[in-house]
């Protein structure tokens, strides 16, 4: 089946759930922007060890025709599981607002990673604490349109 026809799962609980959920319900009305300036949307991937199509929020930036997001993880030493499930599948769906899309993911190329990082901490300048809280190197991954 492909992933975009696939019903996913979402987290279980916390605020990701509830800020996913009514996303997801709402068809994109509620939830697309997070905070003023802020604009979320839902990614899709498919498990590594599951197989199932698992689906989180995530805050996002333009990249010509795709976006940008940053497997952040708060800062934790480990990289998010999604970040992890693009490694065994890299198709994805992605909402934005109403819109659902299959997209490739990628890890952005060492060349482009440090402006992407600038367009991402201008968005959220979060991101540059959540990289000094961790030794691991934050990837930035380009979502291009299938």
């Amino acid at each position: 089946m492909a992933l975009i026809d696939e019903t996913p799962a979402d987290p279980r609980a916390g605020w990701v759930a509830d800020h996913v959920k009514r996303y997801a319900d709402s068809g994109g009305a509620d939830g697309h922007e997070w905070r003023p300036g802020v604009p979320t949307l839902l990614l899709t991937t498919r498990g590594h060890s599951s197989g199932l199509a698992r689906r989180t929020a995530l805050i996002y930036g333009r990249h010509g025709d795709g976006y940008v997001v940053v497997a952040s993880y708060g800062g934790a030493p480990q990289h998010p599981d999604w970040y992890a499930n693009l490694d065994a599948d890299p198709e994805v769906v992605v909402q934005v607002g109403a819109q659902r899309m299959a997209g490739r993911a990628r890890t952005a190329e060492p060349g482009e990673r440090d402006g992407l990082w600038n367009l991402m901490t201008g968005i959220w300048p979060d991101y540059d604490g959540y990289q000094a809280k961790t030794e691991r190197r934050i990837p930035v991954v380009v979502i291009d349109p299938a």
